[in-house]
């Protein structure tokens, strides 16, 4: 049976169907038609509409994808990884440095926090092109356009998603822009929260669960819905729609694909493999980027690239270069096929690679103690046929960390890595350096449980919440928790378990910081409440405040992140983290080209003495 898989190039890459807009930040959400189409003549019908609901997807696809990916940023500023590019000034290890409103914000050399800014409203644009001209589109029926047009919603509400919690109260455009403004201004946070839920809540009514994979579903609303549902306290809500879903969607508990015949794999191989998200027999699926090899469009992932440790500068124990990624390697000492070239981006915490794997993860398949599963350095061999041709002694031994070896090279090149997520055949190279295509997961049931799990911890339900994380643990293999296991920090360190690089990590803590300021509830974790007043400190430029207690996210990242809370340094940089780097800044650009309006920056950052109160009804 062929695979009915949406290829995005149908309409995101053939672009003479699709008015595009630019999202650059010298004009920012100014509108530069680069088809000789115009929005009259296009968005008619269904397909006319389904070509901009495609350039949605295309910046999803974007975030996930390439070179410095964006989603780095999310991991980077976090608990779970640092930026691990030792080897020059300038990428985001001082954060009270590299964030600042008119640095580089969007540089695969710096950081990507600016490209959330931009990108988030080039999606949302599309997005509000389906929703203000659906009323005078022509469909086949009352369905197909309620999908539609569900399907937009959800796109707007999943880049809104993002925004306020990366940038706190941000401009709600909610209408299409077809000329040039300058007169935007910040709405406050829960209040677009609250237009999201609504939005969101007619979707999960008027999608159907059953849409070509790629495609908006309605279990993928669902999923959106229930974050926003525990954002706004509804947490009752939350649990009856993941309810619905796993009924639906259970998890994948056998092997499946043809994963299963090769040696050295398990079942979390089978569940993140190119084969698993294009078996239609997957059920845990719920949401899609869609990129696969020779599908016109797609992108590579450079999974391999940016998330495996450098080794090329690894030499053996008396000095000698002893690792090559050419293609004349002997086959059993062959790396790049076998685990990918790493060039360090997103480094690894101590809190990733050991501290969430106790004796109750021993025999969890996702976790550090099973060798299938995670590999590091010491796996890999030196594989130079010139050691051979010398009768060096270490020739095709494994690697050896060298104790000299400098403070950059020991935060790039010698970590571990969870080798089921990242290794992405390429059948379209000859030597697999950096991972080829494949498709994504945005969202899968194992979250659905996870999230139903935190719904029930804020009612106070910790039996409950043991019980939807032991779904996700005993698949795994982990021992189950009881209800005395149950804490803020025992669902964070089930979601770096399951969820890496899939979850937008900054994200969701910064979501649940500011669940805690908004509730009072007692975070036992650290002994401690907290406030929506103050939430990222006192404010002033430059003040970069290290103080405990004023938010959750700092707390949680610089308890956990070594990198942060141990001072790490080496000749560029040291590791550093403020309190206000919960939210991002502004960036300048958009602030300072929006000369009839104000756009507020957030605490801490300069420019945010000019702050004026923000919206608190969405304009029409």
């Amino acid at each position: 049976m062929k695979i009915k898989i949406y290829s995005i190039s149908r309409t995101l890459f053939g672009l003479s169907t699709l008015l595009i807009l630019n999202g650059c930040s010298d004009s920012w959400l100014e509108p530069e038609p680069l088809s000789f189409y115009t929005p009259d003549n296009t968005f008619v019908d269904g397909k006319g509409f389904e070509s901009a609901l495609a350039a949605c997807e295309g910046v999803m696809m974007q975030e996930y994808n390439g070179d410095g990916m964006p989603a780095l940023t999310e991991m980077i500023l976090s608990d779970i990884a640092v930026e691990g590019t030792t080897d020059k000034a300038g990428p985001q290890m001082d954060i009270d440095k590299s964030l600042l409103p008119d640095a580089n914000l969007n540089s695969v050399d710096f950081t990507k926090v600016g490209w959330y800014w931009t990108n988030a409203y080039l999606a949302i644009q599309y997005a509000n092109i389906v929703i203000g001209r659906i009323d005078k589109g022509t469909f086949k029926n009352e369905e197909e356009k309620n999908k539609i047009l569900g399907q937009a919603y959800f796109h707007r509400a999943y880049w809104y998603y993002k925004l306020v919690h990366q940038f706190g109260d941000v401009p709600f455009v909610i209408t299409e822009v077809a000329e040039p403004k300058t007169d935007y201004n910040s709405t406050d946070r829960w209040v677009i929260l609250t237009k999201l839920k609504k939005d969101l809540d007619w979707a999960y009514q008027n999608v159907p669960d059953a849409v070509v994979r790629g495609r908006v579903s309605k279990s993928a609303c669902g999923v959106l819905l229930m974050k926003i549902n525990i954002a706004l306290g509804a947490f009752d809500d939350a649990l009856l729609i993941g309810e619905q879903i796993v009924a639906q969607h259970p998890l994948m508990t056998k092997r499946f694909t043809t994963n299963q015949t090769k040696a050295n794999t398990n079942l979390m191989h089978d569940l993140h493999s190119v084969e698993a998200k294009l078996d239609m027999s997957n059920t845990e699926g719920l949401m899609y980027i869609v990129s696969y090899p020779n599908s016109p469009g797609s992108l590579s992932s450079q999974l391999g690239r940016n998330l495996l440790p450098r080794i090329v500068g690894v030499t053996t124990p008396d000095g000698l270069a002893g690792i090559v990624f050419t293609t004349n390697v002997e086959p059993q000492y062959e790396i790049n096929k076998t685990y990918g070239r790493g060039i360090g981006r997103a480094r690894s915490t101590n809190y990733y690679q050991y501290t969430i794997w106790t004796n109750k993860e021993k025999q969890d398949l996702r976790g550090v103690y099973n060798r299938d599963s995670w590999e590091s350095p010491a796996d890999m061999w030196y594989n130079d046929p010139v050691l051979k041709t010398k009768g060096n002694a270490y020739y095709g031994k494994n690697l050896i960390k060298n104790p000299a070896m400098s403070v950059e090279d020991s935060i790039r090149s010698w970590y571990q890595w969870p080798h089921f997520k990242t290794f992405v055949p390429d059948p379209l190279s000859s030597d697999w350096n950096w991972g080829g295509q494949t498709p994504m997961y945005i969202y899968r049931s194992a979250e659905v449980y996870l999230l139903m799990s935190e719904a029930h911890y804020w009612k106070g339900n910790n039996g409950q919440a043991a019980d939807m994380l032991n779904k996700v643990r005993t698949r795994a293999g982990a021992d189950p928790l009881n209800a005395s296991d149950i804490n803020i920090g025992s669902i964070l360190d089930e979601r770096a378990r399951e969820l890496y690089f899939e979850e937008n990590r900054h994200i969701e803590l910064t979501r649940i910081a500011y669940t805690f300021a908004k509730t009072g509830k007692n975070c036992e974790y650290f002994g401690r409440q907290y406030s929506l007043a103050n939430l990222s400190g006192p404010g002033g430029a430059g003040s970069n405040v290290k103080q405990t207690g004023v938010n959750f996210y700092y707390d949680w990242v610089i308890a956990k992140n070594n990198f942060y809370n141990k001072g790490v340094s080496h000749r560029w940089a040291e590791y550093k983290l403020s309190v206000h780097h919960m939210l991002w800044p502004v960036p300048a650009a958009a602030i300072n080209a929006n000369t009839r309006g104000v756009i507020n920056q957030n605490i801490g950052y300069p420019g945010a003495e000019r702050n004026v109160p923000v919206l608190t009804v969405i304009p029409e």
